[in-house]
């Protein structure tokens, strides 16, 4: 893996956020709860590590008391032109089923196309490519 990757800290909804992004962006996923790393620090069941790699790969964890849950400011996870336009295009519109849209995907007066969403989770994402596709139209 090459580059920096998220480690999020959920509180306790680890495992959701997780098969969500799944949902969304594919690849392999890996959970492994306190218990499977035979952790007592915490509710058995919590997710100890969680990891997606793939297209995009975000690593998790459930925050414990002494650990403060996520909260984001100031910002953006960037997929501009990471994939397809048919696939980010997919991916803009799956993050955002349950989020909030900041900015359309849209073409820009600077003849790209972009757009802007915070997912159910509070992940804020930049997504876009270069140039416009015919399916937005």
């Amino acid at each position: 893996m090459t580059g920096p990757v998220p480690y999020l800290q959920f509180p306790g909804t680890t495992r959701e956020a997780l098969t969500f992004y799944h949902e969304v962006f594919g690849g392999k996923l890996e959970m492994y709860s306190l218990q499977d790393m035979n952790r007592t620090d915490g509710p058995a069941e919590n997710i100890g590590h969680g990891q997606l790699v793939g297209d995009v790969n975000l690593f998790a964890t459930d925050s414990d008391s002494s650990d403060s849950a996520l909260t984001i400011h100031g910002i953006m996870f960037s997929l501009l032109g990471s994939a397809e336009p048919a696939t980010l295009t997919k991916w803009f519109e799956a993050l955002s089923n349950g989020g909030r849209v900041i900015d359309p995907l849209t073409a820009k007066p600077w003849g790209d196309t972009d757009g802007q969403v915070v997912d159910r989770y509070g992940l804020h994402w930049l997504i876009g490519y270069q140039g416009t596709d015919s399916a937005m139209s």
